[in-house]
């Protein structure tokens, strides 16, 4: 039996401020991932706390938790309000919710509390976010214009397995077994703290083998012969190192762009996949233990909207079959093969030593980056616009900034040299 973590025992009219520390840092901390953790922190020290922790535990109402939530809804947000509003996300707020109902659920249990204040607040809805997945021809543009960038096994692999971002980055060439086609899944990439950070996956069901289909594995093959790095996918600016996510996920939207594509994450290049694989017949066990779901429940749920219509179709056929009704004509898409796409790849168009990059992160908000060497180290800044040419503007002025405190730094060191 396990031990409870040794903690000093909570007194009567302790603060909830004192009670989150205690829970977090004895009860919950232990046992999470630091990503997790950084999660956690943000909900208890940078949002709870502030705003409910003066309350005596015993005195917490469900109308002041309420009056919390709501507050966030209007005005919670800590960073970038210009770009993103003043108020969170209803998802930011259930996750809020969710930590502050687990310690006070545990306060119920040490007899703290009688019940749990948070029981029956109202929370925003749970509103899963959109997914999106390429059409086939989609996925042909995608495929040409990344051999044009430079991306083309990655995206390639990705769209053949559905791997989360963060395990296809983290894949070492002896993950992969070129004899049998068998890839092995067992770690992951992520940041932690603004450093990469390789860790196993979050749960036993990422851990898992994956057959690559003869096609993509030859093409893995030839493209071993090009890699210097035990790693499938390493950085371009750091040795013996997984490429960046973040930089990944640029990269992708610049395909996409090029390749005439819908806008989309890089995990619904995930979704693509699993679309694929149950339109083309894959059961859900078969699929959910290849995507590495803790339960097929959960791929069933995820992917509802393709089994019902796999659902309809089976009932057509044994409609036809039963009734000997008329089939329903065939879709144009569905009665012939997909023809080769035509589509020719833009050529990339680089930008010019020392101007920056320009990228789009969503549909309204562009990022405009600059990062000089100085004296070995990168110095790094931002800026954020609403359109391309807004951002070309910002990240013009910001170039000609960060150029005048260099040459006023070197200028300012001149005379130790000269006295030196």
């Amino acid at each position: 039996m396990l031990k409870e973590p040794a903690l000093n025992q909570p007194k009567p009219g302790i603060l909830l401020a004192d009670w989150l520390d205690l829970w977090y840092q004895g009860y919950k901390k232990p046992n999470l991932r630091p990503n997790t953790q950084m999660s956690y922190e943000r909900r208890i020290y940078q949002h709870i706390i502030p705003a409910l922790g003066q309350f005596q535990l015993d005195k917490l109402t469900t109308r002041d938790i309420q009056g919390f939530y709501t507050d966030l809804k209007k005005n919670g947000r800590l960073l970038r309000t210009e770009l993103y509003g003043e108020g969170l996300s209803d998802q930011t707020v259930r996750g809020i919710h969710t930590t502050l109902h687990a310690a006070l659920d545990r306060a119920v249990e040490e007899k703290l509390l009688f019940r749990n204040p948070a029981d029956n607040c109202k929370l925003p809805s749970a509103k899963a976010r959109e997914m999106q997945v390429l059409t086939p021809e989609e996925i042909q543009r995608l495929l040409i214009q990344a051999k044009e960038d430079g991306c083309y096994e990655l995206l390639l692999l990705e769209l053949a397995t559905g791997l989360r971002r963060g395990e296809i980055l983290a894949l070492q060439w002896d993950d992969l077994n070129f004899r049998t086609g068998a890839l092995r899944v067992e770690r992951q990439v992520h940041r932690v703290k603004g450093e990469l950070v390789v860790s196993p996956p979050k749960t036993k069901a990422g851990n898992r083998t994956v057959l690559l289909p003869a096609p993509v594995l030859n093409v893995l093959q030839s493209y071993k012969q090009t890699v210097r790095s035990r790693w499938m996918f390493p950085s371009p600016v750091k040795e013996d190192a997984p490429m960046d996510p973040a930089a990944v996920r640029k990269r992708l939207q610049t395909v996409l762009e090029r390749a005439e594509c819908k806008r989309l994450r890089f995990h619904d290049l995930r979704h693509t996949f699993a679309t694929a694989s149950l339109e083309h017949g894959m059961d859900i066990k078969t699929l959910s233990t290849i995507i590495g779901h803790v339960s097929s429940t959960t791929t069933l749920n995820t992917y509802a909207h393709i089994t019902d219509a796999m659902r309809q179709n089976a009932a057509d056929k044994i409609d036809r079959g039963i009734g000997r009704a008329e089939p329903k004509p065939m879709r144009e898409s569905a009665s012939r093969k997909l023809a080769p796409s035509t589509f020719q790849a833009r050529k990339g168009q680089r930008r010019k030593p020392g101007t920056g990059c320009v990228s789009q992160i969503n549909d309204h908000l562009w990022e405009g980056r600059y990062s000089p060497i100085i004296n070995g180290q990168r110095m790094a800044r931002n800026v954020y616009a609403k359109t391309e040419a807004e951002c070309e503007m910002k990240l013009a002025e910001l170039i000609r900034e960060m150029k005048e405190e260099i040459a006023a730094a070197k200028e300012h060191r001149k005379p130790d040299n000269l006295a030196g």
